[in-house]
């Protein structure tokens, strides 16, 4: 099962003076269970191209097919498709407008048509995924919430609906490092056990490198690179500073010492990582001199 763009362009505003294309020509394959992160310059055209994933958008030409189902077309099959589908958006707490916590969480399984015990469920699971406590919360406006635990909200409305796909925009815009964390390794959990396809967009180098098994790059509304994040931070920094991207500190880092006569390897997800490789490389150097 996947997400199958081909040959989709759009243009927003035709026949307008504001007419302009965010997309050309885009062919992209994202299979089941993989987690992909995308990043581009803003205007890249990032946001254009996940909102054709669950058909908020349709391409000016081209198709999406989501599992078989082609996301422009008006049917049971298209409303059901976008269910397998979740958006978190960049401002996710925008979305927000039940009067507890609780009913927020729980408006998207209900109208999966889910029994009042499984939403129950759902709802509970998910507050504990995002890391706000059941009894503490779920009666709580979440327009009483700091800005950060709306996102929290957000976030498990999406969690709740349990979907194949996940689609996070900026995620941890405005969290705490902490906060960062505990999303993000909820989501990393979920992931590896449930085997649920994650694609992050993000501006942040080192969620990508730490997280993602496949990047894709975005300059001028195409796609100019696509592989594994660890292969193009090495391999492609001229075509990322083109495209207005860097890659990870960390990465950076270790390239500077061993462009210094380090023996090293800067292909590293993680700063734990590095801080063993340059440890390595520093011993190893000592005993070789």
């Amino acid at each position: 099962m996947s997400i199958t763009l081909t040959d989709v362009s759009y243009t927003y505003g035709i026949g307008t003076p504001f007419e302009k294309t965010a997309l050309r020509d885009v062919n992209l394959e994202i299979r089941t269970g993989e987690f992909v992160g995308i990043i581009g310059h803003t205007g890249s055209g990032k946001s254009t191209l996940i909102q054709h994933l669950n058909g908020l958008l349709r391409p000016t030409t081209g198709t999406v097919m989501v599992d078989g189902v082609d996301v422009a077309q008006k049917s049971k099959e298209v409303m059901a498709m976008r269910h397998k589908v979740g958006m978190v958006f960049q401002y996710p707490e925008h979305q927000l407008f039940e009067e507890t916590i609780a009913k927020d969480i729980a408006f998207g399984p209900h109208n999966l048509g889910l029994s009042e015990e499984v939403i129950a469920e759902r709802v509970k699971e998910a507050m504990e995924f995002v890391g706000l406590d059941y009894d503490t919360f779920a009666e709580r406006s979440p327009f009483r919430l700091s800005g950060g635990q709306m996102r929290r909200v957000a976030i498990a409305g999406v969690i709740a609906m349990h979907p194949d796909y996940l689609i996070l925009d900026e995620p941890s815009a405005g969290l705490d490092p902490r906060g960062r964390e505990e999303i993000f390794s909820g989501i990393l959990k979920w992931h590896k056990d449930k085997g649920i396809t994650v694609i992050l967009v993000s501006h942040n180098m080192d969620d990508i490198s730490r997280m993602a098994d496949r990047l894709i790059v975005l300059a001028d509304s195409r796609i100019i690179l696509d592989g594994p994040p660890l292969d193009i931070f090495e391999t492609r920094q001229d075509m990322l500073r083109q495209a207005g991207v860097g890659v990870p500190p960390v990465t950076e880092v270790l390239q500077y010492l061993k462009g210094r006569g380090l023996s090293i390897c800067d292909k590293v997800r993680t700063v734990d990582e590095a801080v063993q490789y340059v440890y390595d490389g520093i011993r190893g150097d000592s005993h070789a001199h």
